[in-house]
């Protein structure tokens, strides 16, 4: 087997399909089959090249060199073309004609916080040769007809005639890309390719020359002009990241920038590119209207005295589903936790750091909120007030939630339209307006220090859960006519009280979640937060009111046991994915064994996370399955948790896989060859 030119490693210059630009890129590995190599640009972007298409640094600058040399003349050719002064005009102008038409190109990629007067001053001031060339052509030929009258077109000098039409022409088409940067064109933020001028066919090869020779050597900015095929209808947007700088570009020399340009494609393109998830605006649509549904029929359906499948609900009246009190004690609720966000009390925590280079805080004060929230629920009933009320009106208070959380959706909707691409999240700026509502658009949207997506995923609907198991608790007591709780809802009510309170507790953990690091803050979290979790995760306690399922000890004991084994791989290997994301370099993690990918991160393959790619999901499952079981077996209603958490995180898992593979690549590869099992060992 020949040896191969580009070992993986290497950094090298990789040619952008459908260009003819060339990055900086890292050699991962060379497939012998296809005969391509597998590379990286600096975004973490992994393409296949074939090896035409990939150079050497050192080739690389050489070329630039040889170009630059190749296309400047020498003295005495310059002065073998000048045969008047005339042609030495025109010349000069297509050149600097030429010049200006890259500066423009080289304006309009700039970033665009710059702003529009500075694009059109430095276009200004990189056009106006060309205007004060035009303006002394214009006036030699107007001397010659007033010195003259009786002097015709066909008369004047042939040469300064040539001059003038060329400039005529040329500062016609060099207005092209001014118009482009005076007129750019939106879509949700995103701005649109704009097709090329067309080009003189009768000098193209030379203007082709020209343009690529003054672009180097007259513009000071970091561009270059790139001429394709006609079938290449579109330019490739080359900003630089805002990190990148752009100071820096300004000082460096012609072949540093040639390289620095070479940054990695930009991140809109990216965006543009991100697979939608759930089926696209279809498959958005449909959840929008199953989800509520699915939350009416179980509502509804828990309340019979024969829950199973084969005996459906009837449909209440439509006055049956409001009731203004209920969505008052909703709004109460939630501005009650609002406040106790507010209060400076607890850590400010450090979120993971965004694409626009910001880290978020955050007040991680969620214990102390439910204390609270426990003392002033526990003091009202000691006055009196009758939590079977929850129980009682559980569609109302479902309903108010519902259209709370509606709400908030278009809020969060409509103030996105006004937010900057950095602040949205990448996976629900697509541009289809019912998937972006659904996904939710902004990434981290915020009231001035107050965190929407923070709060709402953390308090209102996560202590309500506690709140309504407790009400369920007490409902049971009224209708089974019992002096204390039955031994499977003290279960329930407990599992899920420390499933709860952990999660307050370890609060900073929620930071570095696939909800607060990718997820927009939309339809599909706001629903979620305020509507499913405390209407559907209190299932088993609601159904247990009803349905009483006595426990022997034997089986207590089982299930108190099968909870505490997922309850310790739920939380230790959330404790090590977190330690590890915050800080790789803890010398408490030196035992842990990583696999290096080329974006500078590594993946975790040991402890939990050798066992299996979501040893957490794991856990989660299994306390799941602790949950369902003292509701026993007579019914499938109550075992609807664990068959939806199970779709849920098998679904995530997938998501999980698809943005991992894009993300690390090859290295992603060798994770999955090292760490079989995605949730369940030998199983799954």
């Amino acid at each position: 087997m020949p040896s191969l030119k580009y070992q993986a490693g290497d950094k090298v210059m990789g040619r952008w399909p459908g260009s003819s630009l060339y990055y900086e890129v890292k050699v991962l590995g060379y497939d012998a089959k296809s005969r391509l190599y597998t590379v990286i640009y600096k975004d973490g972007t992994e393409l296949e090249l074939k090896e035409q298409d990939i150079m050497s640094v050192t080739s690389f600058q050489q070329r630039t060199r040889s170009r630059s040399r190749s296309n400047s003349r020498s003295p005495g050719r310059r002065r073998s073309r000048s045969r008047s002064p005339a042609r030495t005009t025109r010349r000069s102008s297509s050149r600097t004609t030429a010049a200006a038409a890259a500066a423009a190109v080289a304006t309009d990629s700039t970033p665009s916080s710059r702003g529009d007067k500075k694009l059109k001053q430095a276009a200004e001031i990189k056009i106006s040769p060309i205007v004060r060339l035009f303006r002394k052509t214009l006036s030699k030929v107007t001397r010659t007809f007033s010195s003259s009258p009786e002097m015709s077109v066909l008369d004047f000098d042939q040469s300064s005639l040539r001059v003038f039409l060329t400039l005529s022409f040329f500062l016609l088409f060099s207005f092209v890309p001014l118009i482009s940067i005076d007129l750019p064109l939106f879509s949700d933020g995103q701005q649109q390719q704009e097709k090329k001028p067309a080009e003189n066919n009768s000098n193209n090869k030379h203007e082709k020359k020209e343009e690529n020779n003054m672009a180097s050597k007259v513009n000071e900015a970091d561009a270059k002009v790139e001429v394709d095929s006609e079938k290449n209808l579109g330019r490739y947007n080359l900003r630089r990241r805002k990190e990148d700088g752009d100071s820096k570009a300004a000082e460096a020399k012609p072949e540093e920038r040639e390289e620095r340009s070479s940054a990695a494609p930009p991140a809109a393109a990216a965006a543009s590119s991100t697979p939608l998830d759930f089926g696209g605006n279809i498959g958005a649509l449909v959840l929008m209207l199953f989800l509520p549904a699915w939350v009416l029929f179980l509502v509804l359906q828990v309340n019979q005295k024969d829950p199973s499948l084969t005996n459906l609900p009837t449909l209440p009246p439509l006055e049956t589903f409001w009731d203004p009190q209920a969505l008052g004690f909703v709004i109460i609720w939630i501005f009650f936790q609002a406040l106790l966000y507010t209060l400076p009390v607890g850590k400010l925590s450090e979120g993971v750091l965004l694409r626009s280079g910001r880290r978020l805080t955050y007040r991680t004060n969620g214990f102390f909120a439910f204390v609270v929230s426990a003392a002033v629920v526990a003091a009202a009933v000691y006055q009196g007030a009758d939590l079977t009320y929850i129980h009682s009106h559980f569609l109302q208070l479902t309903s108010a939630s519902f259209l709370v959380s509606m709400l908030l959706s278009v809020y969060l909707y409509v103030r996105s339209r006004s937010t900057g691409l950095d602040e949205r999240a990448l996976g629900g700026n697509s541009g289809k307006v019912i998937y972006d509502f659904f996904k939710g658009r902004e990434l981290n949207p915020r009231i001035k220090e107050f965190d929407l997506k923070f709060f709402c995923e953390m308090r209102p609907g996560l202590i309500g859960w506690c709140l309504i198991n407790v009400a369920m608790a007490l409902a049971e007591m009224k209708q089974q006519k019992l002096d204390a709780p039955s031994y499977s809802m003290i279960l329930v009510n407990v599992f899920q009280l420390i499933y709860v309170v952990d999660g307050l507790w370890n609060e900073e953990a929620i930071l570095t979640t696939m909800d607060l690091m990718d997820d927009g803050f939309g339809y599909m979290l706001a629903f979620g937060d305020l509507v499913w979790v405390p209407f559907t995760y209190t299932l088993q306690a609601n159904y247990l009111v009803s349905h009483p399922n006595p426990l022997s000890l034997p089986v207590l004991t089982a299930i108190v046991v099968l909870k505490l084994v997922g309850f310790y791989i739920f939380r230790k290997s959330n404790s090590e994915k977190n330690a590890f994301r915050r800080n790789p370099a803890d010398p408490r993690l030196s035992h842990l064994k990583t696999i290096p990918t080329a974006t500078g991160k590594s993946l975790l393959v040991s402890g939990w996370w050798g066992v299996v790619r979501h040893p957490n999901y794991l856990g989660d499952l299994i306390m799941a399955l602790a949950w369902s079981l003292p509701c026993g077996f007579s019914h499938l209603l109550p075992w609807y948790y664990i068959i939806y958490f199970l779709i849920l995180l098998v679904h995530r898992d997938s998501r999980d896989m698809n943005a991992c593979r894009r993300k690390y690549g090859s290295a992603w590869d060798k994770y999955c060859r090292t760490v079989r099992y995605r949730i369940i060992p030998g199983v799954y």
